[in-house]
């Protein structure tokens, strides 16, 4: 368990195009002091703003993931988020040129990778965890989602679809730094290919491609390479659920089980988790020695 906070060793920078905006888009990731969190830097504005990274902060939900405040907004965050989520940074500055954030090869990978690069570095503070005590649920039709207590994080999804290609699948794992590198961070986004074009229609989408999404068009798979597990269509599920949920700012104690959820069934029941403040508290999990100098770390996966 990590019971300090941590940031990336450096700054690092990648470039990509938006998903939705298909604009050109430089991103870099930044140090960041203890208890500073996640945030935002939009420098392609005047004065550029600071988004802090919280669920309280979510303007939209339809396409992606959207962060609002002072009249700017950061778009398509989920896979960075579940990169830092998954990972355990706690603290960094991410500045943007453009308002949407790359999505690069349609995985968190590649902000893996990065982070990697930068090296992830323990800081003295101690981290406070997000303990869930007494269950919380949320269902609506065929949707439903829920976080139960449990003493790590976990996640169970399920999703059902009238597709041979995907149809019904259950993935469950618990969520730390190399679970979520190996087994979840390479799954890509997806989608239908009629689908596609109605977003196209819409003004959307403008930066998708075979490069950067799983697209299924009736019974046939359209990237030549195939997946990259045989159940990578759960597995992106799983990512966008560590990445809205990174949204409550700190490490969840707890279990996350959901069927047919989405962006916006996730922040609902994140919104309903702060309306019920006796179902969960938040603490220091252990009394640990000081730490006299930051210690560095470098993942190999």
């Amino acid at each position: 368990m990590l019971n300090y906070q941590r940031t990336v060793g450096r700054s690092v920078s990648c470039a990509g195009v938006g998903v939705h905006s298909g604009k050109p888009t430089t991103l870099t990731i930044k140090p960041a002091p203890p208890n500073h969190g996640i945030k935002f830097v939009r420098s392609d504005l005047r004065n550029p703003p600071c988004i802090p990274a919280l669920f309280k902060m979510v303007t939209d939900t339809s396409a992606a993931t959207v962060l609002g405040f002072d009249g700017a907004i950061v778009s398509t965050i989920e896979h960075l988020m579940a990169s830092f989520g998954g990972l355990g940074i706690d603290n960094a500055v991410v500045e943007t040129d453009a308002y949407e954030i790359p999505i690069m090869d349609g995985s968190a990978f590649p902000f893996v990778d990065m982070i990697t690069r930068a090296g992830i570095v323990d800081q003295s503070a101690r981290r406070c965890f997000f303990i869930i005590k007494d269950p919380i649920e949320l269902a609506e039709d065929d949707k439903f989602a829920a976080i139960y207590p449990d003493t790590n994080f976990r996640i169970s999804y399920t999703i059902d679809y009238n597709n041979p290609l995907i149809g019904k699948q259950t993935y469950e794992m618990m969520v730390d730094e190399h679970t979520f590198a190996e087994e979840i961070s390479r799954a890509r986004t997806f989608g239908f290919y009629q689908e596609y074009q109605t977003l196209k229609q819409h003004g959307l989408a403008r930066g998708g491609s075979l490069d950067n999404s799983v697209v299924i068009d009736g019974d046939k798979l359209l990237n030549p390479e195939g997946l990259r597990y045989d159940n990578e269509f759960v597995r992106h599920k799983i990512l966008d659920c560590i990445g809205d949920f990174s949204l409550l700012g700190m490490p969840i104690r707890g279990r996350i089980v959901a069927r047919k959820s989405g962006h916006l069934f996730n922040h609902q029941l994140l919104q309903k988790i702060f309306r019920h403040k006796q179902c969960w508290e938040t603490k220091f999990l252990s009394q640990p020695e000081p730490a006299t100098q930051p210690s560095s770390k470098t993942l190999a996966f």
